[in-house]
């Protein structure tokens, strides 16, 4: 059987409450050996590790979304920073930008700043990050690709080792061929989600044809962004399937192929605890 990740599923969501251990098994069964839960504050995060915890191949990141910075202060910060020591935890994030929903300037100052304070902590646990970016209007290029782009650079020259080789992944990756270009100059992985396979998505694989599969990642972003032909139902980990098929079909590679790399592409940024 192929062997999947899913790098970005968040199964802590209300929409799986009524059958959680169901899809977690489902994703097993269709050949997901890890799935990666992300939070998106610190009632999230506590969430995700507790998933960790109860499921083998369920690992968890820790971190605040650009979103959901509410109760972002020093308290809460300190309770997701206590959970990052969790050996299960293999990443920071879901953290970045997001000029989408929010307009006014102060609120997106205080996003970066926010970025800026989780970066320094994942430097200091030396954990990749799971970076976060939508642009307002869903533009392909704005102030939030050149605002993260800024943030990102200055970050990754502080950073030495193995995370300087591999510091994170930009998440759902929605933006030019440029700002990918840019992402993997500084080392970064790029993840890819349902859209890539919708019909009116043709720049959007345009791009992806012109990435490395070295620096892949497949992600659901369950329970949001299904992929077809599952678009008219709630996405959960085991149509990870139907993302690495439409790789495989950009990059004239087998699903097996893919499988293989992408799952190899999230060991080497992960580490699963080792």
């Amino acid at each position: 059987m192929l062997q999947f990740t899913d790098t970005h599923c968040h199964l802590d969501y209300h929409k799986f409450n009524a059958d959680r251990e169901e899809v977690i098994q489902r994703a097993n069964a269709a050949g997901l050996i890890r799935l990666l839960v992300p939070g998106l504050h610190h009632k999230s995060s506590q969430a995700a590790v507790e998933l960790a915890e109860k499921y083998p191949s369920v690992y968890a990141a820790v971190g605040f979304h650009p979103t959901d910075l509410e109760e972002f202060n020093p308290k809460s910060f300190d309770e997701v920073k206590e959970l990052a020591h969790h050996p299960k935890v293999v990443a920071i994030g879901e953290i970045g930008i997001d000029y989408y929903w929010v307009k006014e300037k102060e609120a997106r100052a205080f996003q970066r700043e926010a970025l800026k304070q989780q970066l320094a902590f994942a430097k200091e646990m030396h954990k990749p990050v799971i970076i976060h970016m939508r642009e307002e209007n869903d533009a392909w290029f704005g102030e939030a690709s050149a605002d993260l782009l800024t943030i990102l650079e200055e970050w990754q020259k502080s950073l030495s080792g193995s995370l300087a080789e591999k510091p994170g992944v930009l998440h759902s990756f929605n933006g030019t061929l440029e700002t990918a270009q840019k992402a993997l100059a500084l080392n970064f992985y790029l993840g890819v989600t349902g859209p890539v396979t919708y019909k009116n998505a043709d720049k959007k694989r345009e791009i992806i044809a012109q990435l490395p599969l070295t620096r892949l990642l497949i992600e659901t972003d369950s329970p949001f962004l299904s992929p077809v032909p599952v678009r008219d139902k709630r996405n959960e980990p085991s149509f990870v399937l139907h993302i690495a098929d439409k790789i495989a079909e950009i990059h004239s590679k087998s699903p097996a192929e893919i499988a293989e790399i992408t799952t190899a592409n999230a060991a080497r940024l992960f580490a699963w605890g080792d």
